[in-house]
């Protein structure tokens, strides 16, 4: 049996670059326990999203790396090392392409096919792009999803508000804090018992239960005092949901607000009503065929009681899980009745370049995060949700493997930070190197019809274009590595994505690629959605002087 794998700390490298050890380190920090679901099986999130295909593959990436000379580049094939090839040291390190498939056979039964054959692996987002940093990797967004939601009640927060979710895995378990957070009360629903418990030891769910009744009374007591307050209560959303909107109905319990992380995305990582929690993995693997349908009809089930919630008044929104597709396939015919999350609370944020800026201390040191916190905080005055947020997340997020952080920044704001943050390694006043990324769901870095690209305005939903030349554009900025993935947490056959990260080691030459990537990167964002016709994309791009060649014609 392996021993559990956790990223080296500290300021001394094994590598011969910081960009080869940087890709090392967080490709074990993907693995840690304290990050991913399942380490030993190499599963880090969302049902199946690995960060390598097998052990053996593991192992020679982590020995690539420490080989890979300064002016090499590394190829990963769905989690597989399979070339070192020399580029130069503007080039990214590592290239990555995870889980694509051609058109025709970009379906979930060929492409298990393929896994069966040891060909591919699902990569996720930030599974197989190594730059997951566990459940606050979406907490920030998931706040700002709830604090637009709050906004579009006509709130200042969710105070005095109940609202109902499920899923407590590696994203949905980011969903009750983010509630809180913005004053809330918060019921998640969850098969999986060690899930509420796990969220509950990190401090992202306040307490749960086995007993729905008294789930109920402890979310209504709170949300009638004007409290904050997360509770998990273990049982089938599929079950849950429909029980809960009878009650609802009867004014037993008043819901305002219903959303859903389960990973509705892959059938087989969705439980079916009536199959046991122990005897879900066999079920699965013995007859994926049936147990696709009764998943989709369990989903359909699901997502019936979710529209029943919003024909009775509640704000509804699918946050980005492909669930409405699935029990649309289950046949619920009403699945597209709500909207997805990007549309409906996200959007103008994408128009600006506004998106997801992660960033983890190398060194393993907490202070490192405490200081580039406080870095960012003086770097943007005058963003009040941005120190909210900053402070917040000081006060409240629990660190799982090395020390990491998120916030939301836009176009010709990242770069800023990104250069503090050198400066601070090259004078000492951190101990080691940066390392900074994003999440895949961004501004101009997904083709994703049933989320980040659900009803652009120009009827662009599908065009793919946008992801590969995003990562086409990282790759020539001087990324440190770069990845192209298929499906993500939509499903196989329904979103392209693309991911980058840069290090910040203290050098001259670090200072160049970051300006470059993190100038670049969320500007094809803005160009993307000044391309869909978007006002206020236009106006950002006019006013911080991003070139668009047609910007200006009729």
């Amino acid at each position: 049996m392996r021993e559990p794998v956790r990223a080296p700390r500290g300021a001394e490298r094994t590598a011969k670059s910081w960009g080869a050890e940087a890709a090392k380190r967080m490709l074990m920090n993907n693995l840690d326990p304290e990050v991913a679901e399942h380490p030993e099986d190499l599963v880090v999130y969302g049902g199946t999203g690995r960060a390598a295909r097998s052990w053996e593959a593991y192992d020679a990436i982590v020995r690539t790396l420490d080989d890979l000379e300064p002016d090499e580049t590394l190829l990963v094939q769905s989690g597989k090392p399979v070339g070192v090839f020399r580029t130069h040291e503007w080039a990214p390190r590592v290239l990555i392409a995870n889980s694509n498939l051609v058109g025709d056979w970009a379906t979930w039964p060929e492409f298990r096919r393929l896994e069966d054959l040891g060909l591919t692996m699902y990569g996720q987002m930030t599974a197989g792009s190594w730059i997951y940093i566990g459940t606050q990797g979406i907490l920030q967004g998931t706040y700002e999803t709830f604090a637009a939601v709050a906004r579009s009640l006509g709130r200042d927060s969710l105070a005095g508000t109940l609202t109902l979710t499920a899923g407590a895995g590696g994203m949905g378990g980011a969903q009750p804090l983010a509630v809180t957070l913005n004053d809330g009360v918060v019921l998640i629903v969850d098969v999986d018992e060690s899930r509420l418990q796990r969220r509950v030891a990190h401090g992202y769910l306040d307490e749960y239960t086995t007993d729905l009744d008294a789930a109920v009374r402890r979310v209504g007591g709170a949300k009638v005092a004007g409290e904050a307050l997360s509770v998990g209560v273990v049982g089938n959303a599929a079950e849950v949901f429909p029980e809960l909107l009878r009650r609802h109905r009867a004014g037993e319990i008043d819901v305002d607000v219903v959303t859903d992380q389960t990973s509705a995305h892959d059938p087989l990582a969705y439980l079916p009503m009536g199959i046991p929690l122990a005897e879900w993995k066999d079920a699965a693997a013995s007859d994926p065929a049936s147990f696709t349908d009764r998943a989709r009809a369990s989903m359909a089930a699901h997502v019936a009681a979710m529209v029943g919630f919003q024909d009775a008044g509640a704000a509804v929104f699918d946050y980005g899980n492909s669930i409405r597709r699935e029990a649309e396939l289950g046949g619920f015919e009403r699945a597209f009745a709500f909207p997805g999350f990007v549309p409906a609370y996200i959007r103008p944020q994408f128009e600006e370049g506004r998106g997801p800026f992660r960033w983890v201390a190398l060194s393993g040191d907490p202070a490192d995060i405490a200081k580039t916190d406080r870095a960012v905080m003086d770097l943007f005055p005058q963003d009040a949700a941005l120190h909210r947020w900053l402070t917040r997340a000081g006060e409240t997020v629990h660190f799982e493997g090395l020390p990491a952080r998120i916030c939301w920044l836009g176009y010709k704001e990242r770069h800023l930070a990104g250069l503090r943050f050198n400066e601070m390694v090259a004078s000492g006043e951190l101990a080691g190197p940066i390392v900074i990324g994003r999440d895949h769901l961004d501004s101009g870095s997904v083709a994703s019809p049933y989320r980040e690209t659900e009803a652009m305005a120009d009827g662009s939903d599908a065009i793919a274009d946008w992801p590969l030349l995003n990562a086409l554009l990282n790759t020539a900025s001087g990324a440190s590595w770069v990845s192209i993935h298929h499906g993500g947490g939509v499903g196989i056959g329904r979103s392209i994505h693309a991911g980058q990260v840069t290090v910040a080691d203290g050098t001259a030459l670090a200072a160049e690629k970051i300006e470059r990537v993190l100038t670049n990167d969320p500007g094809t964002g803005v160009m993307r959605h000044v391309d869909a016709g978007y006002p206020r994309a236009r106006e950002v791009a006019r006013e911080r002087g991003l070139t668009i060649p047609m910007l200006d014609q009729p």
